[in-house]
C-alpha cells in the first residue's frame, strides 16, 4: 500500500474536517479560525462538515449545564448573620461588603512576592467527566489560564472567568478563548474562588456572571 499525497483541495477538507471534530491544538484551531474568517471557500468546506456532523448529536438528550454558584455560597458563607442584597442578573446574594473587600484587597497585596518567578499550577476547572478543562497557573505577579481540553464556547456565547473572595461579589479576569488568557494578578489567597461562566460573546454586559456557572475550583482546594 503506498501513501499518495493530499492534493491542496483533499487537504483543506481534511483540515475543515479536524477542526470541525476539535481534534486540532490550540495553535492549529486558531489559524484555522483565522483561515476561515478571511477565506471564504475553506469556511463554506467548515459549515458543509459542520451540517454533516450535526447528525452526529441526535441520539443525545440536551443537557442544560448545572449553575454551581448555589454551592459555592454554601461553602464559602455556612453561617451568614445577615442576608447580603440580592444583585440582578446573578441570582445569588453575593452582595458586596466593603469591609472584607478592602481587607482582601490588603490580602493581595501582602502576598506579592520578590523571589524570581516560577510557574507553578494554582488550579483546575474541570467539569466531572474531565471533557472541558482549564489551567490556572501563576508566575511571579502573573496569572496563566489555559484551556487543557475541550473545546471554546459555541459561536454568540463565550467562557468568562471570575475571581471572587469571600464575602465579596466575583470580579471578571478575562475572557476565555483560544489562546490562553494571561493577567498580571498576584496569587489568590486560599479560599479564592474561581469560576467559569457562559456569557454572550463578548463577555458579561452587567459585570456580573449572568449565564449558568459551568466550572469552580476554591484555591487551597482545587489543585
Amino acid at each position: 500500500m503506498t501513501d499518495t499525497p493530499l492534493t491542496p483541495d483533499e487537504a483543506d477538507d481534511a483540515l475543515a474536517a479536524e477542526y470541525v471534530l476539535g481534534v486540532l491544538s490550540l495553535s492549529e484551531r486558531a489559524e484555522a479560525e483565522a483561515r476561515a474568517k478571511r477565506d471564504t471557500g475553506f469556511a463554506a468546506r467548515v459549515t458543509a462538515w459542520e451540517n454533516r456532523m450535526a447528525g452526529m448529536n441526535d441520539d443525545f438528550a440536551e443537557i442544560p449545564a448545572p449553575d454551581l454558584l448555589p454551592k459555592i455560597e454554601a461553602r464559602l458563607f455556612p453561617k451568614a448573620d445577615t442576608p447580603a442584597p440580592a444583585r440582578r442578573g446573578f441570582g445569588l446574594n453575593f452582595g458586596w461588603l466593603s469591609g472584607a473587600a478592602v481587607a482582601a484587597v490588603l490580602v493581595l497585596a501582602t502576598v506579592a512576592t520578590l523571589a524570581p518567578p516560577r510557574q507553578d499550577p494554582l488550579v483546575t476547572l474541570a467539569t466531572a467527566d474531565q471533557r472541558l478543562s482549564y489551567q490556572v497557573t501563576h508566575f511571579g505577579d502573573t496569572l496563566q489560564v489555559t484551556r487543557v481540553a475541550g473545546a471554546p464556547a459555541v459561536s454568540g456565547q463565550v467562557h468568562q472567568l471570575w475571581i471572587i473572595a469571600p464575602g465579596a461579589s466575583p470580579v471578571s479576569l478575562g475572557l476565555l478563548e483560544d489562546r490562553p488568557l494571561v493577567i498580571d494578578y498576584p496569587v489568590p489567597p486560599e479560599g479564592f474562588v474561581f469560576a467559569v461562566s457562559i456569557e454572550p460573546e463578548g463577555g458579561s454586559p452587567t459585570g456580573l456572571p449572568t449565564g449558568p456557572v459551568i466550572l469552580t475550583a476554591i484555591v487551597g482546594q482545587d489543585a
